[in-house]
C-alpha cells in the first residue's frame, strides 16, 4: 500500500477536510479516516504523523467517540485540533470540563513556549476559536506552548512523546498562519519531505477508474456546472468510449446553458454527448411545491430516473458518475465521523435500492477550486472551468416558493443582466459565486406615472476561497445601482432589487 504522509483521525468536524486541503496546498500528501478506525489499518498507510479532528461530541459525554490508543503509541507525531485537544489531555490523564465562557471568533494568540509548531509564526497572531469545553488540568508530561485571554492552554505540548495540540482551529482562513503550523507540524516535526501535486490524483484517478470499470460502461450525468463537466472530461481520459455523457436539460438551466454545454463536450473535446430534454418532466413534478428540501429530492430522484431510462438505451452500463465535491457531502451526511446535517444535496448519499448502478463520485473528496485545476490540466477551456459554481437543482432554489415557467423566465433574465455588468466590470472573476434570487415578494412601485405591484429580486455575490465559508463582495455602489437599473427597466415583472449582505456562517451561499 502507498504512503500516506499524513492521516487525519476525523471525530465529525465541519473543518475537517479543509486539514486535509491545507496539507495539501503545502503539496503534503493527506488522507482522512473515520475517527474509529483501527491501529492496524492505520499502521498499514505507514503515516509519519496524525491528525485529530475537531468534532461535536463532549469527551466527557458517556458515548464520547474515542481514538484507538495504539495510536499513541506508534512512535510517531500526533496533533489534537479542537476535539482532538480534548481527546489528547483526557486519553493522557488530563480533565476538561465545561468552560464558563463560550469562546467562538477570532483571538490573539500569545506563544509563550519556543516551539517548532510556531516556527515563523508572529506572537500574537490571530486564530480561530471554536469551542464550549476546555482542558482544566494537563496531563503529566504537558506544558503549554500558548495562550490567549480565555484559554489558559491554547496549545500545548509534550515534546518527549512528540504529542501536540491545539484549541483553535489553524485549517480555517480566519486563523491567519493556520497554514505555517499545519506546515510545521508535517516538515518539521513529523519530517515529511516528500512533494504532492493536483497532477498526481489525477493520475491516481485515473488508474482507480480503470481498475474499477473494467470493461464496464459508465453513465455520467452532466448538470451544466463545473463539476460534473471535470467528471465526465476525467471519465472520458480515463475509459474513453466506455463513457456515456448525458446532459438532462432540466428546464432549471441559465439562459443558454443547454447550448454552451453541447458546444464544449461535442465539438471542443469531441466527446459523444447525449442530450435529454426532461423539461416537462421535471418542472411538472415540481408544480405546486414550495418547500426547499422537497424541491431537492424531486430534482434528485427525476435525475436518477432520466438516467435509469437513459441506460436501458445502452448494453453494459455498470456505474453510475457524479460531480459530487466535498462540501456538497460535509453539508448532506456525515461521512468519515458524526458531523452534522446541514442540508442535503441531490447528488449526495448513494444510490436508491430500485437502481443497480455503482457509483463513481471521483471528486468527493476535493474543493472548488481543485476542481477547477484539475479541469485545467484535462483540457477544459478556462472559460467554462472559471465560471461561478451552479447548484444540481439548479434555479429550483433560487425561486422562493413554487418553481414555473413564468418565474423561471423572469429569473433568467434578471440572472443574465447581473452576470452580464459583473464581467463587463471585472467582478465576475474576483468573486466566487453571483445570482439573482426570486423573493416571490411582491411590492408597490412607480414606473412613469403608472403604479406597479410586482417581484421583487435578491442579489446574491460573495467572495470565498473554498465555498466552506464566505462573505458579502463589496461590490461599488454604482455598479449595484447599475446592476438594479437594468434589470428592473429590461425586466417586465421586477419592479425592486435588494443586495444580500449576510456571510457564510450564519447564512449559507444559496437561499435554499
Amino acid at each position: 500500500m502507498k504512503k500516506v504522509s499524513i492521516i487525519v483521525l476525523d471525530f465529525g468536524s465541519q473543518y475537517t477536510q479543509l486539514i486535509a486541503r491545507r496539507m495539501r496546498e503545502e503539496k503534503i500528501y493527506c488522507e482522512i479516516l473515520p475517527y474509529h478506525t483501527k491501529i492496524d489499518a492505520i499502521k498499514a498507510k505507514n503515516p509519519q504523523g496524525i491528525i485529530l479532528s475537531g468534532g461535536p461530541s463532549s469527551v466527557y459525554n458517556e458515548d464520547a467517540y474515542e481514538v484507538d490508543q495504539g495510536v499513541y503509541d506508534m512512535g510517531i507525531p500526533v496533533l489534537g485540533i479542537c476535539y482532538g485537544m480534548q481527546r489528547i489531555a483526557v486519553d493522557f490523564g488530563g480533565s476538561v470540563i465545561r468552560s464558563d465562557h463560550h469562546e467562538y471568533g477570532k483571538a490573539e494568540l500569545e506563544i509563550v513556549k519556543e516551539s517548532a509548531l510556531f516556527d515563523g509564526v508572529d506572537n500574537g497572531t490571530t486564530v480561530w476559536m471554536s469551542h464550549s469545553d476546555k482542558v482544566d488540568e494537563l496531563p503529566e508530561g504537558f506544558e503549554p506552548i500558548a495562550i490567549s485571554a480565555n484559554s489558559p492552554y491554547a496549545a500545548i505540548a509534550n515534546i518527549e512523546k512528540h504529542v501536540y495540540a491545539m484549541q483553535f482551529h489553524p485549517e480555517v482562513n480566519h486563523s491567519q498562519e493556520g497554514y505555517l503550523m499545519l506546515r510545521n507540524f508535517a516538515r518539521k516535526i513529523c519530517g515529511v519531505t516528500e512533494k504532492w501535486e493536483m497532477g498526481h490524483f489525477l493520475k491516481e484517478q485515473i488508474q482507480i477508474i480503470r481498475e474499477k470499470v473494467g470493461d464496464g460502461k459508465v453513465l455520467c450525468g452532466l448538470s451544466g456546472g463545473v463539476d460534473s463537466s471535470v467528471v465526465a472530461a476525467l471519465l472520458y481520459e480515463a475509459i474513453g468510449d466506455q463513457l456515456i455523457p448525458v446532459f438532462v436539460d432540466n428546464g432549471l438551466l441559465r439562459k443558454g446553458e443547454r447550448e454552451q454545454v453541447e458546444q464544449v463536450f461535442k465539438i471542443n473535446l469531441k466527446v459523444p454527448l447525449v442530450t435529454i430534454d426532461a423539461v416537462d418532466s421535471f418542472l411538472d413534478k415540481l408544480k405546486g411545491v414550495s418547500d426547499p428540501e422537497t424541491k431537492r429530492k424531486i430534482i434528485g430522484h427525476t435525475f436518477i430516473e432520466e438516467f435509469e431510462k437513459e441506460a436501458k438505451k445502452h448494453e453494459g452500463i455498470k456505474f453510475l458518475a457524479q460531480g459530487t465535491l466535498y462540501p456538497d457531502v460535509i453539508e448532506s451526511i456525515s461521512v468519515n465521523g458524526p458531523s452534522e446535517v446541514i442540508k442535503s444535496h441531490h447528488n449526495v448519499g448513494g444510490l436508491p435500492d430500485w437502481m443497480d448502478f455503482e457509483l463513481i463520485e471521483p471528486l468527493r473528496e476535493l474543493f472548488k477550486d481543485e476542481v477547477r485545476k484539475m479541469g485545467l490540466e484535462l483540457g477544459l477551456p478556462e472559460g467554462m472551468i472559471n465560471r461561478h459554481p451552479f447548484p444540481g437543482p439548479g434555479l429550483a432554489i433560487r425561486i422562493m416558493g413554487d418553481v414555473n415557467p413564468a418565474d423561471l423566465d423572469l429569473l433568467r433574465e434578471a440572472d443574465v443582466i447581473l452576470l452580464d455588468e459583473l464581467k463587463a466590470s471585472g467582478y465576475y472573476a474576483r468573486t466566487w459565486q453571483a445570482f439573482a434570487v426570486l423573493l416571490n415578494v411582491k411590492s408597490v412601485g412607480v414606473m412613469g406615472d403608472n403604479r406597479t405591484y410586482d417581484n421583487t429580486v435578491c442579489v446574491r455575490v460573495v467572495e470565498a476561497v473554498d465555498g466552506m465559508t464566505a462573505t458579502f463582495a463589496h461590490l461599488p455602489h454604482d455598479l449595484l445601482e447599475r446592476i438594479s437599473r437594468r434589470i428592473i427597466n429590461e425586466v417586465d415583472g421586477i419592479n425592486r432589487v435588494v443586495y444580500d449582505i449576510s456571510s457564510k456562517p450564519p447564512a449559507t451561499i444559496e437561499w435554499e
